[in-house]
This record gives structure tokens, sequence and C-alpha cells, in this order.
């Protein structure tokens, strides 16, 4: 991988353990997705992780939707800077991303992949909207999950 730097600001609210292995591939993923979508920048994004019931309270709150979720974005720009204008940039915020830790365990075990592999598609699902991206519609979404599964495979991280 080239220069771009994710540093993830991890903070575990489920009351459940997160193990090591987990938070790494998460770290690694977050800065493959910034290395493929911005070269050189230097960015941080805050990582919450979460309880079902907490993640439907905040999908509702924000998203006007009563009912649990995987994963919200909280994105403070609509894209990123891109090219020349990183070089002199300092670390850049890109925003929030939360992370329902028992929905997470149990899409993994649904798809019969780890809870590390989950959790790595997880933040690398969230980081693309933390860059602008969406999937509100078929085509769109079709390009985000390529895009999710090139950043996944540069991260090493596999099913």
């Amino acid at each position: 991988m080239g220069d771009a730097c994710m540093d993830l600001s991890l903070e575990n609210e489920s009351g459940d353990e997160l193990p090591r292995d987990c938070e790494e591939a998460m770290r690694r993923a977050a800065s493959a997705a910034l290395e493929m979508e911005s070269p050189g920048l230097q960015a941080e994004a805050s990582v919450i992780i979460t309880t079902s019931e907490e993640i439907k309270r905040l999908n509702k709150k924000h998203r006007g939707i009563d009912r649990e979720t995987d994963v919200l974005s909280f994105p403070l720009y609509k894209t990123l800077p891109t090219g020349q204008e990183n070089k002199n940039l300092p670390e850049l915020l890109l925003g929030d991303i939360v992370i329902s830790l028992e929905k997470a365990k149990a899409q993994a075990e649904e798809y019969g992949h780890s809870l590390k592999r989950e959790l790595a598609f997880l933040t690398v699902h969230s980081c693309l909207h933390l860059f602008g991206y969406d999937h509100c519609d078929e085509e769109s979404e079709k390009a985000m999950f390529a895009k999710q599964d090139q950043i996944l495979e540069r991260a090493g991280i596999g099913r």
C-alpha cells in the first residue's frame, strides 16, 4: 500500500470484548479503503462498537427507521479531496462509524465467515459512505459492492 493513512479511533461500548485481530483487520481495511480512494491523504474516523439496541435508537433518531441495522455512517463531507490537494492537508476528520457487534456476529455466522472479516467489511462499507458513496439504486450498489471487494482483497482480508 502507499502513503495514505487512516487513523481509527475505536471505542467499544458493546459490553463484549472485541478480539484484537478484529481491531487490527478493521484498521487495515480502513487504510486500504483510503489508499484506493484518495492516495496520500491522512485521515481519521471515529468507530463506536455498540449494541443492537443502541444502533436501533440511532437509526430511528437520524434516519427515521425504527429497526436495528449493522452499521451507520455519519460523514462530515460529501466528497474527499483528491490528488495534489492531499499533499498539504493535515489529518482530515472524515466522520463517525457505528457498528452493532451483535449484528456483526449474527451476520458472520449467517454468511459463513469470521467476525474479523465481517467487521472489516462493515468498516470498509462505512468508510465508502464517509467518502461519499451510496447504494440507493442498483447501479450504485453494484459499483460500491465491487469496490468493497477490491478493498478487502487489497487489505488481505478474505472470506
